[in-house]
């Protein structure tokens, strides 16, 4: 098939957007699937009618309990790579703060575990609220403002203070999917953001003339395991700056989460997959074996090479996490709806293979 029939192709397969609605439920306690051209104000939660497989309506305390969330930002400099996520599944608080060290392939790490409710808070809308959760180990803070994010470090390597400010015009991808029998979720994300701010590395001060960043804020009635693959890229090209976010396993009833920025401008994506190997590579020592990421129309072709993972698994009573967070190398091509083909060689960035008993 030509290019040209090939974007035919694309564009005859559009994916349909809608208005954001301020909020997530309507009249009858259901939530509004679909994709919006921006965030959702209010996720109504306490609107959300909540039923278990027998029809029944969910007590007010699994109601609670099996809603979960959690916020992830990247950073990319010339030098370093930060992923720093925030995590509320109720039974417990979590986060975690990375630094890659780029020429050094070295990454160090810290982790936060807080019983329900001490020491951390999430609010739950994608437009405006916050998200933090401190110790002694340090502290780390989201805070959204009228759909703008600003990004607070404070741990022993990081000190930052951080605004994300996207292109003009430029829309995250946000969408809500049913899930499971009667759950949903809702994801929006948005890559290829420019920091403002200040940004220091073992208190040296770092130059953001050329770093970028991307956000992801996911919460929901999601299902009781969890799995998913991921991948992300926030770069400078020969085309200027594009974002990647690439999934499969969570939103994937009727849509998906894949979208590619070329400059800010949004093109969706249909479905991809994730070929690759759990046997081995979860540490510097073992390096893991490429992955490849690819659609079934061919407008993603590309090959992820590992370089470096953070890795956590924890196997408590009611709780299992089997994370690994890949930082690595991406070649290949992408297709953007108008049929531009887009170059990759080692263009760096992530990828994830999560499970999640929550």
């Amino acid at each position: 098939m030509g290019l040209a029939q090939t974007s035919s192709a694309w564009q005859a397969n559009k994916i349909s957007t809608m208005a954001a609605p301020k909020e997530l439920m309507d009249g009858q306690g259901k939530p509004i699937f679909g994709y919006f051209d921006g965030p959702v104000a209010d996720l109504t939660l306490d609107k959300f009618a909540y039923f278990n497989e027998m029809d029944k309506p969910v007590s007010s305390l699994k109601k609670h309990f099996h809603f979960k969330q959690f916020q992830f930002v990247s950073l990319v400099t010339p030098r370093y790579i930060i992923g720093v996520a925030i995590a509320d599944i109720r039974y417990v608080g979590s986060a975690f703060c990375y630094l890659y060290d780029i020429g050094k392939n070295k990454i160090t790490a810290t982790s936060w575990l807080k019983p329900p409710g001490v020491g951390y808070q999430m609010e739950p809308s994608p437009l405006s609220g916050s998200a933090k959760i401190s110790s002694k180990k340090g502290n780390i803070e989201f805070n959204l403002r009228e759909g703008v994010w600003h990004l607070a470090i404070s741990t022993e390597s990081i000190e930052a203070e951080l605004e994300l400010e996207s292109p003009p015009l430029s829309l995250p991808i946000s969408l809500c999917t049913p899930t499971g029998y009667s759950g949903w979720t809702y994801t929006q994300k948005h890559n290829g953001l420019k920091p403002k701010g200040s940004l220091s590395i073992h208190d040296e001060p770092q130059p953001l003339n050329q770093a970028l960043a991307g956000y992801d804020f996911s919460a929901g009635y999601m299902r009781r395991d969890t799995s998913w693959r991921w991948a992300s890229i926030n770069a400078h090209t020969q085309d200027g700056v594009i974002g990647l976010n690439l999934a499969a396993g969570v939103n994937e009833t009727g849509g998906s989460e894949n979208v590619f920025w070329v400059n800010g401008e949004r093109h969706l994506l249909g479905p991809v997959h994730f070929e690759f190997s759990r046997d081995a590579g979860s540490a510097e020592s073992k390096p893991a074996a490429s992955w490849r990421i690819y659609s079934d129309n061919g407008q993603i072709e590309l090959s992820f090479q590992p370089q470096n993972c953070r890795s956590e698994k924890l196997n408590l009573w009611l709780l299992k996490s089997n994370f690994r967070q890949y930082v690595g190398h991406y070649s290949g091509q992408i297709i953007d709806n108008l049929g531009n083909k887009h170059t990759l060689h080692n263009v760096m960035g992530l990828t994830e293979d999560h499970f999640a008993r929550w």
